[in-house]
């Protein structure tokens, strides 16, 4: 069966980590000092959206008003911090009123360090969304990352990511950590699969000495679904790194993952050796790259292959900042509303952002994706975004975004154009 939870967990969850690791520390703060760290604001959003359900014929548009009450919370002290980030939607539409829903959006990261070496943390995820095209969620995944999927009607769904660990450092460059996962996915559309996931997982990264590390990781991931097979995966990776000095740094990595499907689905194994650099340019300019290749071997049927690469370029200025990442070689779809299984892809996405003036920043981003399916479906999937914000006074803020999204596929009826526009006014206490 598929665990339920809500919006109720989520914020039993909250509560929880509030009070084991902040109320303790927090009760001998000052008042005052206490309520500064609280910072509740308020959105309304006006979107325009031409083709709601991403279909190639019939399109439906609409204009979409949100009005979205946030709170954040931000306490970062010597030995425990939390930072929270929860949004509330009233989502209404013009035209199409049975699609109005309350959405949720809210993030959690909170730590407790004993004796400066033990730590506890919790992260959380919490989205409830109608979107066709969901988000990646990973700590880190720039605004135009997304996850696999060719899903097109517009459903509510549910993703509640709950992360806790716990690290002990034993030295310098040294440390081992145990980090559990618990990802819970479901869809008020009976066509869509919900999941849930549970991954046990143990690290260890012990540096010799100031030029010689490595790094090793195992991984236990049990998929309960809805309608598919449940799925027992393990993951085992090793890295050996050597820096040259402070700046670069080599390594050369292995990893492999067993898939253990109940039949009749089918099992597989992946191989990818890769070998990669990590050099800071300045200390605002760092790259890195990594390329291999990887091997796919299922108990039935002929072996598949292709070059493995992730790289990344990143700038963070004064002034402007920006990301540009590349990957590609094999992608794992489980816990979506779709489970399309393993899959061969390429990828590039880039950020830039630019205060052009103290109050008054830009924004650009755009992606490129070419996904083959293992059913043979090839979808060529791109958008652009722009944005451009101002701070009218030191508590209001105003915003406008236009984007463009698009599939090509060999499908006829998975081809899709999208064009948004949208102006928000933000009112923060």
């Amino acid at each position: 069966m598929i665990e339920k939870i809500g919006r109720a967990g989520w914020i039993w969850r909250f509560f929880f980590v509030f009070l084991w690791i902040g109320l303790p520390s927090m009760l001998q703060a000052d008042p005052v000092d206490l309520l500064s760290k609280f910072s509740p604001s308020i959105s309304i959003v006006e979107e325009y959206n031409d083709n709601l359900d991403l279909a190639p014929k019939n399109k439906k548009n609409d204009f979409i008003t949100t009005v979205y009450p946030g709170l954040k919370f931000s306490a970062n002290e010597t030995k425990y911090g939390m930072d929270l980030d929860y949004r509330l939607g009233f989502v209404f539409h013009s035209k199409e009123n049975d699609r109005d829903y309350i959405s949720h959006a809210g993030n959690l990261n909170a730590w407790y360090t004993l004796g400066r070496r033990l730590t506890f943390r919790v992260r959380e995820y919490l989205i409830r969304s109608e979107e066709p095209r969901e988000q990646e969620f990973t700590p880190g995944s720039l605004p135009d990352q997304y996850l696999l999927g060719t899903q097109k009607a517009r459903a509510i769904y549910l993703r509640n990511v709950f992360e806790p660990s716990i690290e002990y450092q034993f030295g310098k460059g040294r440390n081992i950590s145990l980090n559990y996962r618990s990802n819970i996915y479901r869809n008020q559309n009976s066509l869509f699969q919900n999941s849930r996931e549970d991954f046990f997982n143990p690290r260890l990264t012990y540096w010799f000495n100031i030029r010689n590390g490595i790094s090793l990781e195992y991984g236990l991931a049990l998929g309960d679904f809805k309608r598919s097979t449940d799925l027992t995966g393990q993951m085992a990776m090793g890295r050996y790194t050597y820096r040259f000095n402070p700046r670069t740094a080599i390594f050369g990595e292995y990893t492999y993952l067993n898939r253990n499907f109940k039949p009749p689905s089918i099992d597989y194994d992946v191989q990818r050796p890769s070998l990669g650099i990590a050099h800071d340019f300045s200390p605002t300019l760092t790259g890195r790259a990594q390329l291999g290749y990887f091997w796919q071997t299922p108990s039935k049927g002929s072996t598949t292959g292709g070059i493995y690469y992730d790289a990344s370029l990143s700038q963070r200025a004064k002034r402007t900042t920006y990301t540009v990442l590349v990957q590609g070689g094999y992608n794992e779809d489980y816990f979506t509303a779709e489970n399309l299984g393993f899959s061969k892809y390429h990828r590039i996405v880039g950020t830039i952002n630019h205060q052009l003036k103290e109050r008054m920043t830009l924004g650009l981003s755009g992606s490129l994706e070419r996904a083959k399916l293992s059913s043979g479906q090839l979808d060529r999937i791109g958008g652009v975004r722009g944005d451009a914000s101002y701070r009218v006074l030191k508590w209001l803020t105003i915003s406008l975004e236009a984007s463009h999204r698009e599939n090509r596929s060999n499908i006829d009826t998975r081809d899709y154009k999208e064009n948004r526009g949208m102006f928000r006014v933000t009112a923060t206490f």
